[in-house]
């Protein structure tokens, strides 16, 4: 494990505790729920498959999708975020599987999966355009990819970076969607951008960055 990968997974084992309390993390609130959970169901094919749900956190996306018939495989860098999905979805009664793995080669060995999805992961990876072929690579064909990101305010501020040397990741701060739809195009056959920063149900409240989310086919 690197140095940075060490202070990426003590910054996130550190958050777990407090994570949910963000109206977009825990899903707490009805109205965030049912958001999430009508936006999910629009994206996600509309039979139940195997989805792998990378940098899944506390598991609150992967239990809707579990919630509406989806196989789900969450993978995490942090064992305390994937403590918390564990516990939350033997605590619903929910089927699903965690790992601790990264982001950039999750341990999922040869099995492919008719979606895979991502939300606001991407700009902490250190190659996030390989992570992205190697997503890819872990589809079915016709499989579906599903991206939710943005490009974050705090960014735009010139925040701190959130561990140390995260100043050079690539993407830190969040992608536009114009950069991401370049960045994954000459992987897919297809792909839309829905924009959701004016959906302030999914936050919590009204946004003023940019976020959205890619929806592609392979």
């Amino acid at each position: 494990m690197t140095d940075r990968t060490a202070s990426i997974t003590a910054y996130w084992d550190a958050a777990a505790a407090s994570f949910d309390t963000e109206p977009d993390h825990g899903l707490r609130a009805a109205p965030t729920r049912t958001a999430w959970d009508r936006l999910l169901r629009s994206w996600m094919p509309a039979d139940p498959v195997d989805v792998l749900d990378i940098g899944c956190g506390t598991g609150s996306v992967s239990a809707l999708l579990a919630e509406a018939g989806h196989r789900v495989t969450g993978v995490d860098l942090s064992p305390r975020m994937i403590e918390q999905a564990r516990a939350k979805f033997a605590t619903a009664g929910l089927p699903g599987r965690f790992l601790v793995g990264d982001a950039m080669a999750p341990p999922t060995h040869g099995q492919r999966f008719g979606a895979v999805l991502s939300r606001h992961l991407v700009w902490t990876l250190p190659d996030p355009e390989a992570a992205l072929r190697e997503w890819v690579s872990r589809l079915h064909p016709g499989g579906r990819l599903l991206l939710i990101e943005g490009r974050w305010r705090e960014a735009a501020e010139g925040a701190a970076p959130y561990v140390p040397g995260a100043e050079s990741l690539p993407w830190n701060g969040g992608i536009s969607a114009r950069d991401l739809t370049a960045a994954v195009r000459p992987f897919v056959s297809g792909l839309r951008v829905e924009p959701l920063s004016d959906i302030p149900e999914l936050w919590g409240g009204q946004v003023d960055d940019e976020r959205y989310a890619l929806i592609a086919e392979v």
